[in-house]
């Protein structure tokens, strides 16, 4: 009888360990088939309606910091030529404390308003991340995967 229920208790904790539970986190790129991201020098980060939390700031002063000419605004056209316009989505959860728990973020082209390239962090309570981490570790993976394609291109 005891041995049933240590046997039964076992396997209980091993199916539960199994479990990603709220440790769970996700964080991708990808580029439009075609793209080159080299050619683009100057942005124009779209302010989200919604957004009472200045991300398109956070995103500007890190396209910034990589080189970049880069403006932001409501405007969904700048009045200046851009190449890319960049646009995101931000969604945060309560746990104790707000967070963001998702971020994503696309480069877009400014004539047809097409993703060039898009970019996803996804953190739960365990794993979260500030708001400047989510936006680093987003263009980062976005500028990577830019980067690992031209790569490949230049190798064929």
């Amino acid at each position: 009888m005891r041995n049933s229920r240590i046997v039964y208790v076992s396997v209980i904790l091993l199916a539960l360990s199994l479990l990603p539970g709220c440790a769970s986190n996700r964080a991708t790129a990808s580029l439009t088939p075609g793209t080159d991201l080299a050619g683009i020098n100057t942005l124009y980060v779209v302010k989200s309606p919604e957004d009472e939390r200045d991300i398109n700031e956070l995103i500007k002063a890190s396209l910034v910091r990589r080189g970049h000419a880069v403006t932001t605004g409501t405007e969904r056209k700048p009045d200046t030529r851009v190449d890319a316009l960049v646009t995101y989505a931000d969604k945060w959860f309560w746990d104790i404390t707000m967070y963001m728990l998702e971020l994503t973020i696309i480069l877009r082209d400014p004539a047809t308003n097409f993703p060039l390239a898009t970019g996803n962090s996804y953190h739960t309570s365990l794993s979260r991340k500030s708001k400047e981490e989510m936006v680093e570790e987003v263009l980062d993976n976005i500028f990577k995967t830019a980067s690992k394609a031209a790569s490949k291109s230049d190798s064929k």
